[in-house]
């Protein structure tokens, strides 16, 4: 038997709130909400660690070396450039701008 479409979308409709009213309610509106909330408060250094992720192009030697550096260190590749990173920042002077204004905001 051949079925109208208007037939079709409300057969599809009945299946879905049937499956949406059987269907258990997350616990991120739950109980477990609140255990959510104290693994927030629990972990104060995930939440004052802001990362962003930056992508950058570099020799391929260049990147081998910082891998196998990388392994030896402890929190890998991001801690490796963060470091890498403050110290350059704290040895070198900001070079000045072409036009005399400054780059930092």
């Amino acid at each position: 038997m051949n079925m109208k479409r208007t037939d079709l979308a409300k057969n599809m409709a009945k299946k879905l709130d049937g499956r949406l009213k059987s269907a258990a309610i997350p616990q991120r509106f739950a109980e477990g909400s609140a255990s959510l909330a104290t693994k927030r408060a629990a972990s104060p250094e995930q939440a004052a660690a802001k990362l962003v992720s930056v992508a950058c192009r570099l020799p391929a030697e260049l990147l081998n070396r910082v891998r196998d550096r990388a392994a030896l260190q402890p929190g890998g590749m991001n801690a490796l450039m963060a470091l890498a990173l403050d110290h350059w920042l704290a040895t070198t002077t900001a070079p000045a701008a072409a036009d005399g204004s400054s780059t930092t905001a």
